[in-house]
């Protein structure tokens, strides 16, 4: 029979590469998103065994409703993100910046994850796409850090507590995608420079975090794992 995958967030970036990828490998994928014009586009770039629908992952009735639409689910990849509001100096960063960050990820990650659980295949797999910054120590991300290093902090505990539902998350680097357009003119300096702090020499593509959740996925042995996908970067000393 095939298998049905949800990626709440895959319109773009990470998520939509993701839709392609286990599209690919003969799966059925039904990706959401907030405006109806990139759905439309995502599924068109899917093809044939893709589906899309409208829904914001921060609305628990709106979530509960498109699974409870979908009925049975194999695999649901959460990729919903926000757009840097916690990023910068730590002196600067406001409370507002920060809940807002709790709410369009951590918050967002929590209600579309619950509203999967009905649906959800029995022994099926949860995976959550996190960020590397949780475990970076790089100035200027403890904002980010606070929120993706709460989600990654979910996954052992869910992975007991959810059994035999697989539970686990996927922490890329930096990857190059829109998420990063917040920075503007400086865009292209900050990739370059990111690029340099790798041992593999590049900032990742979608495509790389793609295959690492494919993997999760499709290995039916792995549970409570937190999957780092950074290009390295954890490895490469600092100048002295």
């Amino acid at each position: 029979m095939t298998e049905r995958v949800v990626i709440v967030g895959g319109t773009s970036g990470i998520g939509l590469a993701a839709a392609v990828r286990l599209a690919a490998s003969g799966r059925e994928v039904v990706v959401t998103g907030r405006t109806p014009e990139r759905l439309e586009r995502a599924v068109k770039e899917i093809g044939e065994r893709g589906s899309g629908a409208v829904a914001d992952a921060r609305d628990a009735e709106a979530m509960r409703n498109l699974f409870a639409g979908l009925g049975p689910v194999d695999h649901v990849v959460i990729n919903v993100s926000g757009r840097g509001q916690a990023a910068g100096p730590f002196r600067s960063l406001t409370p507002e910046a920060l809940r807002q960050a709790l709410e369009d990820k951590l918050i967002a990650h929590i209600v579309a994850a619950q509203a999967a659980l009905p649906v959800l295949r029995r022994d099926g797999s949860l995976t959550f796409v996190s960020a590397a910054s949780a475990d970076s120590a790089m100035a200027e991300v403890a904002g980010l850090a606070a929120v993706n290093g709460a989600i990654q902090a979910m996954i052992p505990g869910l992975a007991v507590e959810l059994a035999p539902v697989r539970v686990n998350a996927v922490s890329p680097g930096v990857v190059d995608t829109e998420w990063w357009d917040w920075l503007g003119d400086s865009r292209q300096g900050a990739l370059d420079a990111f690029a340099a702090a790798t041992t593999v020499g590049r900032v990742g593509t979608p495509a790389d975090v793609a295959n690492a959740i494919a993997y999760l996925i499709e290995t039916g042995y792995a549970t409570g794992t937190v999957l780092t996908v950074d290009g390295g970067v954890r490895l490469k000393p600092s100048p002295a």
